[in-house]
């Protein structure tokens, strides 16, 4: 799990430009404190699913929940793709 850094409370006009330059924990810090910042309806508007993937979504949460042994652990899905 990436370490946090506590962002400091004064508010500054920081260019988009210099923000990216930021370490990867930091920029990571930043999006998670944005994302936290939303009310939960624009949240919800944030990301609209279409109602295909809703379903899929649905489906596979409800075949989860019927059988959560099935799963596998992030590492054991990443080492059978090949990418850990």
């Amino acid at each position: 799990m990436p370490t946090l850094v506590c962002l400091p409370l004064v508010m500054v006009m920081t260019p988009m430009t210099d923000l990216l330059q930021l370490p990867q924990n930091e920029r990571l810090a930043l999006a998670i404190a944005l994302w936290d910042s939303l009310d939960d309806q624009a949240r919800d508007g944030a990301l609209p699913l279409d109602p295909g993937l809703c379903a899929e979504l649905d489906r596979r949460w409800t075949a989860h929940l019927s059988n959560p042994g099935d799963a596998l652990a992030w590492d054991e899905m990443r080492s059978q793709l090949g990418i850990g």
